[in-house]
This record gives structure tokens, C-alpha cells and sequence, in this order.
């Protein structure tokens, strides 16, 4: 059996850790305050932050402070973030061919 890509499997990890793939679809969309990531991802305040600090530290994701009253805190993608779009969309191609809607429950996760 051939042995996998060390930096392949280590982007697969990474892509795959729960709630990645969800926060990084919405970050495509744009800029986004905490508040907002929340409000629009089914995942908890703590977990978010968890996911949004690994992906901080892999420079995958941009967190920018601004000296404001109060502080306003706002993430986006970074080069290297921006560059997973045609991974996620091909992905989310490859889901509306070949996974069939009643394999899915919206009641957990939202719909990408």
C-alpha cells in the first residue's frame, strides 16, 4: 500500500476537522465580525473561536483588531484561505451530485 503524502494528509486533517469546512464557506463570502459567524453557523461561541484560532495559527484565516469603543474584532480569509475556494467548491459540487438530500439532516448542520 502506498504511503500517503504527509502534507496531504495534513490538509485533509485540517479540512475535515468538524465545523472547518462551514466556517470557511462562510468566510468566502466575505468579512465577518464574531457575532455574525455565530449567528450564522450552528456551532457553539466556544467551539467557533476554538476553530477560528487553529485556523489563525495555520494562516488560513485573518483576525483583524480595530481600536474602537468597544473593540471591534473582524476575521476574513487570508491568501492562503482564499486559495481553498475551488477545494470547497468543488466540494460542494461534488455533494450536490452525489449525496442525496434525504442522506442529510438540516435539523444538525446548515445547508452550504
Amino acid at each position: 500500500m502506498e504511503k500517503l503524502c504527509p502534507r496531504f494528509e495534513k490538509a485533509m486533517g485540517l479540512i475535515s476537522t468538524r465545523w472547518v469546512g462551514l466556517i470557511l464557506f462562510d468566510l468566502l463570502k466575505g468579512t465577518k465580525r464574531f457575532s455574525e459567524m455565530e449567528a450564522d453557523l450552528p456551532i457553539s461561541g466556544r467551539l467557533l473561536s476554538d476553530r477560528l484560532k487553529m485556523l489563525e495559527k495555520e494562516g488560513i484565516v485573518k483576525r483583524n483588531i480595530y481600536s474602537e469603543f468597544p473593540v471591534r474584532i473582524e476575521y476574513s480569509l487570508s491568501d492562503k484561505g482564499n486559495e481553498l475556494e475551488p477545494v470547497i467548491k468543488a466540494i460542494q459540487f461534488w455533494a450536490d451530485e452525489h449525496i442525496p438530500p434525504e442522506e442529510t439532516d438540516d435539523t444538525d448542520e446548515q445547508r452550504v
